[in-house]
């Protein structure tokens, strides 16, 4: 073997092990964030807060009054379990979507104004409830 293809080979072994330490790197940060906007699809405004529990997490938005809320697992496996998420304004009923889901629960989306709203999230065995907020 000539010189110069020894230095292309070695030339293309350092480009491969790069480009596989920059995929090692960006691939985290692409997960986080795909993990945190799995719920942007499914509501309108913007993203005011979260609240996270053991089996997952309640994605909450809010727009012209209106606020609205997805429950997501906080692992993908494709398997159904019971999935719920509610959202109550401060003199109203609650409205719920609660059943067997593979990706998320809701959206749910009510009319606030400016009072406060109450939400639910769970998902298997771990639930989230945030007491009055967003008043």
């Amino acid at each position: 073997m000539g010189g110069g293809a020894t230095r292309r080979r070695l030339a293309l072994g350092t480009a491969l092990l790069i480009a596989a330490g920059a995929l090692t790197v960006a691939a985290p940060a692409t997960a986080e964030a795909t993990a945190e906007n799995r719920a942007a699809p499914y509501c309108a405004g913007r993203h005011v807060l979260d609240l996270p529990f053991s089996t997952g997490t309640v994605h909450v938005y809010k727009r012209d009054g209106y606020v609205c809320a997805v429950t997501v697992p906080a692992r993908e496996n494709g398997a159904r379990r019971t999935m719920s998420v509610s959202v109550q304004a401060r003199g109203n009923r609650p409205v719920v979507d609660k059943g067997w889901y593979t990706r998320h629960a809701g959206p749910v989306t009510v009319h606030a104004g400016r009072r406060c709203v109450w939400i639910k999230g769970s998902m298997s065995a771990g639930t989230v409830s945030s007491g009055w907020i967003l008043c």
